[in-house]
């Protein structure tokens, strides 16, 4: 996720001197169309994976499709598709994450923390706070998982 947000600030910012660089050359020469900048922002956005790495996120992926849950192609990137599968997954589980939406808001956490409880006795506080004993947490159960996919 580092890498995939420094190489969107190097284009991002490749694009802006550039396009100030046209501004100066003459009203004749066009800046980028915003259609073009705003898809280059939201992909980083729909990506969640909550600290795991990209081969503890494939796990997860592949452990959710292996269960019947369909999260897109395990690519170790949680966006949205991965987000509607692990929260119908929760929720049929009985650990209420809301409705599939593929948001990672606080009912998905607070349902992440409830299974990590269930799973590995970690006792964290269910407050939707996807704070650092969470995503340890997320990620010593991602380790447990061998990839299937």
């Amino acid at each position: 996720m580092r890498a995939l947000t420094k190489a969107l600030v190097g284009v991002t910012t490749a694009v802006g001197v550039a396009a100030g660089g046209l501004a100066h050359a003459g009203a004749a020469v066009a800046a980028p169309a915003p259609t073009q900048q705003a898809s280059t922002e939201v992909a980083p956005l729909a990506v969640v994976n909550l600290g795991l790495s990209t081969a503890q996120a494939k796990d997860w992926q592949c452990q959710l499709r292996v269960l019947g849950y369909n999260t897109g192609t395990p690519d170790g990137l949680l966006g949205t598709s991965s987000w509607k599968a692990a929260q119908r997954f929760f929720n049929d589980l009985g650990l209420e994450a809301g409705k599939p939406d593929g948001v990672v808001g606080a009912n998905t956490v607070m349902a992440l923390q409830r299974f990590l409880n269930m799973n590995l006795k970690e006792n964290l506080v269910v407050d939707g706070d996807p704070g650092a004993r969470t995503k340890a947490a997320f990620a010593e159960y991602a380790n447990l998982l061998s990839s299937v996919c």
